[in-house]
């Protein structure tokens, strides 16, 4: 396996320097970066594969003459799991990069975007594997700041560099807190070794232990979006190109959750109190809710899926904090249910999300655009594109025989299974959390319906939209690649969910693989086959006979199959583009049912004819959604923040002698305290 990571470092550092080493080549660096990327990545897909089969860690450091700083590395079942999960969606995005770039080559610098997306897979890939704090955060930092250099890739757009600064801010804010609770552990360890972490002389107090609960809690919080800390998301995600987005959205922000669960199953021991586990499960409700019900309001299609990765992580944080209530309670098959959901959601996700933002990088190449109310038609036009969105918006709205379905599904069977906790608070509260998740789900099979009817069926509502054409054959690759595994993941949980157990047995301390598959391993039974049991491939077996039935009855009753082409009826006039609903008619019934949650601003504004005042001969409206968090949580702490420099400003008197002094005083007042 070391062999397969030298091939993985050196793929990645190949596709940061050789571009740079082709000035005024664009074609040709174009073709580098995308071809050292996927000979990274694919040895990155080998590698998480073996470490998830592999019988004992691989483990490796190097020490550097810096204090402190050792480059300690660790693949173990569940860094491995992220490590295949980065990878195949970087081996998905990277081919598809080939032809998405072209677009690109006058407005950036080919070179630049090649090597910072090269670098940005290689930090996110060395995030999972450190066993050192210090080296964690190093990868981390590295991770957030290039990032952040691919989100303003068109930095001359006002909107965009704005974007970028909202982004940096909330990604460092959460970078203090995860070095706070990193801090905390070394002051106890002696040591940024994870493992002095996991086996400390003197483990941390019940005070201490909390303060890096709710430390690492925000702090990965903001990376991966959760309610309230989600705001950054609808302005990252839809600046970025398209592949950037699709590896931000589909993996980027699973690092904060391979981040908690390290934390709270590995470091802790998976010892806690139940209400971690509620406040867990009680951000996953309410960041799966708000994500979806605000994902249903946007026109912008990258906005859109922006809110669906809020709504997902919370689907993921609902499976993680009921494994961690169940752990707290000595339930601890229970507790391997929920992480294995929870883990099972998280690969989905990355997958159909990957999808859906390479589909919308499609359109946007296509279209130039990333208004919904532009498209409309596209699917005659763009039917490969058309089919593979398709498929990852059945995926996300968790329709079978797709892998949202499977992985919504055993998070149902966790919470359903609160029973058998003790307490009855936390027994009514986890039917109640699946009743939001089923809430959410509905919402999300509306935004989808509304998503692929408005942008490929009905009539071209633009003059982009009727000159569209399909996207390059790489392009195409890319989609297809991640397609297929929406579809493998949803039929094959007989080959995922003993892979996905090898990452949860250690930490929980059981092996659930065995009780979960019952029939051979052709149905899934998480409680026993008499409490609830799935088979996958026979749902999808019988979806496929079932259509193919009807179409064999639709033959034997009507004939031989012809084509007729006719106008629909329209009520004696002829149907134009102005006639067909609208994304923002679509959601209508939506908005006034949630209408104290969204708070709609609407403007109606008539011009009449000169020569009657009856006869409208304009209207105007405008719709407007209030952003409830940046209102009233995050515009006051800003002008708090505000107010507070201007009065601190006078302390800045521009005297060096002065600045000295302050230094002076500080450095005093440090050594008292640590004596």
């Amino acid at each position: 396996m070391l062999n397969l990571l030298w091939i993985l470092l050196g793929g990645y550092g190949a596709g940061i320097l050789l571009p740079l080493c082709l000035p005024g080549r664009p074609a040709s660096q174009r073709l580098t970066t995308s071809v050292a990327a996927i000979v990274a990545t694919s040895a990155g897909v080998v590698l998480g594969l073996l470490g998830l089969t592999a019988s004992e860690p691989v483990t490796g450091s190097l020490v550097s003459t810096i204090p402190l700083l050792t480059l300690e590395i660790r693949l173990d079942s569940l860094a491995a799991f992220f490590v295949f999960m980065i990878s195949a969606v970087g081996l998905a995005t990277s081919i598809y990069a080939v032809g998405y770039l072209r677009h690109s080559e006058k407005r950036a610098s080919t070179a630049a975007l090649g090597a910072l997306f090269n670098g940005f897979l290689l930090c996110m890939t060395l995030v999972i594997l450190a066993d050192n704090a210090y080296f964690f955060l190093l990868a981390w930092e590295l991770m957030s700041l290039l990032s952040y250099f691919l989100v303003v890739t068109e930095h001359e757009k006002a909107e965009v560099r704005y974007a970028g600064l909202f982004y940096l801010v909330m990604t460092h804010l959460g970078t203090a807190f995860i070095v706070t609770a990193f801090l905390i552990f070394f002051q106890n360890a002696g040591s940024f070794s994870f493992e002095a972490f996991r086996h400390p002389e003197h483990p941390l107090s019940e005070g201490m232990r909390t303060l890096v609960f709710l430390l690492a809690l925000l702090g990965f919080g903001t990376k991966a979006g959760i309610v309230p800390l989600h705001v950054w998301l609808p302005y990252a995600h839809p600046v970025a190109p398209s592949h950037v987005s699709a590896v931000m959205s589909g993996v980027m922000i699973k690092t904060a959750i391979y981040g908690l669960i390290r934390v709270y199953f590995d470091f802790f021991g998976g010892q806690f109190p139940w209400w971690w586990g509620f406040t867990v499960l009680f951000l996953g409700a309410v960041s799966a809710l708000l994500g979806v019900m605000y994902a249903l309001m946007e026109h912008d299609l990258k906005r859109l899926l922006a809110f669906h990765s809020v709504e997902n992580i919370g689907i993921i944080l609902l499976g993680v904090g009921a494994g961690m209530i169940f752990q707290s309670y000595g339930l601890k098959e229970l507790a391997a249910l929920g992480l294995l959901a929870g883990l099972y959601h998280t690969i989905n996700h990355a997958m159909f999300k990957a999808l859906l933002f390479l589909g919308a990088g499609s359109l946007l190449y296509a279209t130039q655009t990333r208004n919904m109310e532009e498209y409309g038609g596209l699917l005659r036009r763009m039917p490969w594109t058309g089919f593979f969105f398709l498929i990852g918006a059945v995926s996300i709205s968790a329709l079978p025989p797709t892998n949202g379905f499977v992985s919504e599904w055993l998070v149902f069977q966790t919470l359903f299974l609160s029973f058998q906790i003790p307490t009855v608070f936390l027994k009514l509260m986890l039917p109640i959390a699946a009743a939001i998740l089923a809430l959410t789900g509905v919402l999300a099979l509306a935004c989808f319906a509304k998503a692929f009817g408005i942008a490929f069926l009905a009539q071209p509502r633009s003059s982009h939209a009727r000159h569209a054409e399909e996207v390059p054959v790489s392009m195409r690759i890319g989609q297809g690649i991640l397609a297929t595994l929406c579809v493998a993941l949803g039929i094959a949980p007989i080959v995922v969910v003993p892979l996905l157990d090898q990452a949860v047995a250690p930490l929980t301390g059981r092996s659930i693989a065995s009780k979960i598959l019952a029939i051979d391993g052709w149905a899934l039974a998480p409680g026993n086959v008499e409490f609830s049991s799935l088979s996958t491939p026979v749902l999808a077996l019988l979806l496929v006979v079932s259509a193919m039935l009807g179409l064999g009855l639709a033959v034997a009753l009507g004939g031989r199959l012809t084509i007729r082409r006719s106008k629909s009826w329209g009520c004696g006039i002829t149907l134009t583009p102005r006639m067909e609903y609208t994304a923002t008619g679509f959601v209508q019934p939506i908005k006034r049912v949630f209408s104290t949650i969204y708070q709609p601003t609407v403007k109606l504004e008539t011009e009449f004819l000169i020569e009657s005042r009856y006869f409208a001969k304009r209207r105007y409206f405008e719709f407007h959604i209030e952003p409830i968090f940046e209102k009233y949580l995050y515009d006051p702490l800003v002008a708090f923040l505000g107010t507070l420099a201007d009065r601190l400003k006078v302390i800045q008197a521009g005297g060096l002698h002065l600045y000295l002094t302050y230094i002076f005083v500080t450095l005093i007042a440090l050594l008292l305290l640590a004596v």
